[in-house]
């Protein structure tokens, strides 16, 4: 007999089931707009409190900032999840949200670095530290509260609003963030009003409580702590559990290193894409975003109906293997579409620099270590977006189109200098470094590709609430989906921003860093097509 069948479980009614989604979907919009926000307002939070004469490394600072928060959502769902296992599954999610809201309002009152030196990022990065502990906790509360409520023919259609969540989260972070520019002047939005985001998590997080108050524990829990049948370690009993090791390994690498790679590649490799290397205005971006996002959610929604009826194993690999071929051409049409003038340009005049020691240390600057004078032309051409090739010299020199452009030595004492005078130069070959504003019609296409990679993003995603419910036996579920998820969210998928900045800076090609995503997603399809449960949905059971 499994575990499902000894303790009696009592049925939620329709209402409740109807609250227990509005109440869990709502707290995980809020905490990941809480999460969120950081990413979205990204130039901005480099500018305040990761300020570099090194555009790239001031960049490279915000998303390790960004990394460090992902590195301990594994902690976060190591202590939220024995919580969860062991006290239950309501209260536990109360005290995520908590955290967070407090969290992330912290981050608008620090004050900047020119303020308090380096208290500044210590202190923003403390805070991030506390929000991935919230998050660890976060997202196996909710859907996991889903799951257990949710009849079993229709576990995915609930779970995947839970799944739409997340997006909402994103979705709110760029409406507030657009409210707040539209009612705040450019230089004051750029000096203080980007603190308000984050401020207004406090108002998030009373209508977040004031949800889930209202809440009762799940009807499993309860029935297991009736029965007295909770773990007693679920830490422990997560990794000693029978079978238990495999379902974690493919939980990791197989759901969640595919689910979340292409994730954060589609929203934010495609927002610091647009507005960084493709120069795109910032707003422009954002209004391009939030189209795209705002329909991509319903997909969530359709896959975790559909994957009710044909099982969660194909809409993972459908969206997998529609990724690997669609990655890279996805990406080169939104440079053609958003900057066709650096795209154009680069092709009609290649870019080559030669000279010794040439490859890039973008972290030079930090480590107090000397960048080459090939590596500082390497370094201002990767942060103006434009792709180059390095061939054999002894001495330095750098040729368009192969035309040999002077590099005075001026241009390699001052980064400001080196910027302006070497994107005038390539001005001239019809690379064109102005803030971009795309026609219509280019917007249009490149909101219907944003689409198409939040469709895959869809398809990896929609039903894994679901599906890792379904994994893993009652008693340790928390912990024992917790545990995976947020190792593969933390470290594969929060940490894709910062390695991507890497590869790209050591590379000079913007669009090497998508390789990274490749890869994951690759390893990843061969994880899953040997371990995710084949046929339809089903509860757990030891077999299983």
């Amino acid at each position: 007999m499994t575990e499902e069948a000894q303790p009696a479980i009592a049925e939620p009614s329709e209402k409740e089931i109807r609250l227990v989604i509005a109440a869990s979907s709502a707290g995980t919009v809020f905490e990941w707009y809480d999460f969120f926000i950081y990413g979205t307002l990204f130039s901005l939070i480099g500018a305040a409190f990761f300020p570099s004469d090194n555009e790239t490394l001031q960049i490279l600072l915000v998303w390790a900032g960004f990394a460090i928060g992902f590195g301990f959502r594994p902690l976060g769902a190591i202590m939220f999840g024995f919580l969860g296992d062991r006290l239950g599954r309501k209260y536990t999610f109360l005290v995520t949200v908590t955290l967070m809201g407090i969290a992330t309002a912290g981050v608008g009152l620090v004050p900047g670095a020119a303020s308090i030196g380096l208290w500044a990022p210590g202190i923003v990065i403390t805070l991030r530290i506390l929000q991935g502990l919230a998050l660890g906790g976060e997202y196996g509360g909710a859907a996991i509260y889903v799951a257990e409520h949710a009849p079993p023919e229709k576990r995915g259609y609930y779970t995947s609003f839970i799944q739409a969540s997340v997006v909402g989260g994103f979705v709110l972070s760029i409406l507030v963030v657009l409210a707040c520019r539209a009612l705040i002047p450019t230089e004051s939005f750029a000096e203080w009003g980007w603190r308000i985001p984050f401020l207004l998590s406090v108002v998030l997080l009373g209508i977040s409580l004031w949800m889930r108050l209202k809440l009762s524990e799940s009807p499993v829990f309860q029935a297991m702590k009736d029965a007295g049948e909770t773990a007693k370690n679920p830490f422990t009993e997560s990794f000693t559990y029978p079978g238990n090791k495999k379902r974690i390994f493919v939980a990791l690498f197989g759901i969640t290193g595919i689910l979340t790679t292409i994730w954060y590649t589609s929203f934010f490799s495609s927002l610091s894409f647009l507005q960084r290397d493709m120069r795109v205005e910032p707003q422009i971006v954002e209004y391009l975003l939030l189209a795209s996002a705002c329909i991509a959610m319903s997909f969530y929604v359709i896959v975790g109906k559909w994957s009710d009826r044909v099982g969660r194993k194909k809409p993972i690999l459908i969206g997998a293997v529609a990724s690997l071929g669609l990655l890279f051409p996805a990406f080169w049409a939104l440079g053609s579409l958003a900057n066709p003038g650096l795209a154009t340009a680069a092709e009609r005049s290649p870019v080559v620099v030669a000279g010794q020691q040439c490859t890039t240390d973008p972290f030079a600057e930090l480590f107090g270590r000397t960048q080459s004078d090939c590596g500082k032309i390497l370094e201002t051409l990767t942060a103006s977006g434009v792709r180059y090739s390095v061939a054999p010299g002894v001495e330095l020199g750098l040729t368009v189109g192969g035309t040999e452009v002077a590099i005075p030595d001026p241009w390699l004492d001052d980064s400001h200098v080196r910027r302006d005078e070497l994107q005038g130069r390539l001005s001239g070959y019809g690379f064109d470094f102005s803030r971009q504003v795309p026609s219509m019609a280019n917007m249009a296409g490149i909101v219907a590709i944003l689409v198409g990679l939040g469709m895959l993003s869809a398809l990896t995603y929609g039903s894994v609430a679901a599906l890792l419910a379904e994994m893993f036996p009652p008693r340790i579920r928390y912990s024992s989906m917790s545990i995976p998820y947020h190792i593969g969210a933390g470290y594969l998928g929060g940490f894709l921003p910062l390695i991507a900045g890497v590869i790209v800076a050591s590379t000079g090609d913007i669009y090497a860093g998508l390789w990274y995503t490749w890869i994951v997603v690759a390893f990843g399809l061969v994880v899953a097509w040997w371990g995710i449960p084949d046929g339809p949905p089903r509860d757990f059971a030891d077999d299983a």
